[in-house]
């Protein structure tokens, strides 16, 4: 039995790796150092109802600081490691304190990818990632009303459906022909751009941003300019341009990484005692048979449990479908599956109902599905999917038959 697990990082993935073990009847030391101020907590509301102002600080928590307590948890927060130290099996923090483990789980997560355009480092430019970087947005966005999105993916555009909601005027300039392009399909994409035009949005795609232009007088951020020429002014920019894995530590160590740090189906890293979950993993994954970095919730859950039952002695293989959801205005969209890759698309019923499904087909498979307003969809999705299932095309297309029956 181990004597003395230490977590890096403090997330989801770390809220429940901590839990797993303690109720797998993990009894030794456990110790979770993050280099946030606050105990482990929920991200996705924080582009929606905490940035809304309709969600307290206090209800993001995952866990209160007595389960910690009571579990016997120790808890570094607003603490940094510097350096692991494989071969003496301990980590040194920024203050100088040095933890020993005896098996080190990496759940460092992954952080906003920088803009690297002239400005870029302006007051009034935000990435959106942390509490913080919420609370400094809310300040800006109490003195200004004109907000500029860089980037058409998730974030940007959750962003910019709270921010109409709280009457800013906003523009999203996307670099792609369509928002989120990376994750869905043009059907999708075109949805999407309608409903938020819709709510007074205006969405500029194929726009490439230049640089940023500070105010003479307050030195802050007053426009963003773009490749053709437009000047797009701005109390308020927020830069959505995708995140990179936070893999420093583990390739300081010496540790294998390649878009993240490298795991086996296992959760194991190249070094047996280290472990990693979460967005900072790139893991095997068995159902597509490729590797991936997933930046998901559920992701960060299901790994996180998975490297907490190997810890305890418990071979357990990390194999899920993964899912994904977003909620924008009234929308929630739920994405099982990934959809790279695919050959065909059918579309379940009509995107003018607001209530619709998109499947994605390879070779009569089908291997993803992203519903929009349609929980049952989404829900017999998970199990057909994982079942490699080939469903009846035209059966599909019929929004009348449950998606479970086109088989």
């Amino acid at each position: 039995m181990l004597g003395q697990i230490v977590i890096v990082g403090a997330g989801q993935a770390a809220d429940q790796a901590v839990h797993t073990l303690r109720r797998k009847g993990f009894t030794g030391k456990l110790a979770v150092v993050g280099d946030e101020p606050w105990l482990p907590y929920q991200r996705p509301p924080l582009s929606k109802k905490f940035l809304a102002g309709a969600l307290d600080k206090d209800r993001l928590v995952l866990r209160p600081q007595h389960f910690y307590t009571e579990h016997n948890v120790d808890t570094y927060l607003g603490r940094r490691v510097q350096e692991i130290s494989r071969e003496a099996r301990r980590v040194r923090l920024d203050d100088g304190s040095v933890l020993p483990y005896d098996a080190l789980l990496l759940a460092t997560g992954s952080r906003p990818r920088p803009l690297t355009v002239p400005g870029a480092d302006l007051p009034g430019v935000h990435t959106l990632r942390t509490i913080a970087d919420v609370e400094r947005i809310r300040v800006d966005i109490a003195n200004g009303k004109r907000m500029v999105i860089i980037g058409g993916g998730y974030i940007g555009l959750e962003v910019a459906a709270t921010a109409r909601e709280l009457g800013l005027d906003v523009i999203v300039l996307e670099m792609a022909d369509r928002v989120m392009n990376r994750v869905t399909c043009k059907e999708i994409s075109s949805f999407y751009e309608t409903e938020h035009a819709r709510h007074g949005v205006r969405i500029v795609t194929n726009s490439r941003v230049q640089a940023l232009v500070a105010d003479s007088r307050s030195g802050r951020v007053k426009a963003v300019l773009t490749d053709d020429g437009a000047e797009h002014p701005a109390d308020v920019v927020i830069v959505g341009v995708g995140v990179i894995a936070a893999d420093e530590l583990a390739v300081a160590a010496g540790i294998e990484c390649a878009n993240g740090i490298v795991v086996n189906e296992y959760c194991q890293t190249s070094d047996p005692a280290i472990y990693a979950a979460g967005d900072c993993a790139n893991h095997p994954n068995l159902h597509y048979d490729r590797r991936l970095r997933l930046e998901s919730v559920d992701n960060a859950f299901e790994q996180a449990a998975n490297a907490a039952h190997n810890l305890m002695g418990s071979p357990t293989v990390h194999d899920k479908v993964p899912w994904f959801w977003s909620d924008q205005y009234d929308l929630k969209m739920i994405i099982v599956g990934l959809c790279q890759g695919h050959d065909s698309v059918v579309v379940r019923g009509s995107p003018a109902s607001r209530s619709f499904s998109v499947c994605y087909l390879r070779g009569g498979e089908l291997i993803a599905v992203d519903s929009i307003n349609s929980p049952k969809d989404q829900m017999a999705a998970r199990k057909l999917i994982a079942a490699h299932a080939h469903p009846n095309p035209e059966k599909l297309a019929n929004a009348g038959i449950s998606l479970k029956d086109t088989v």
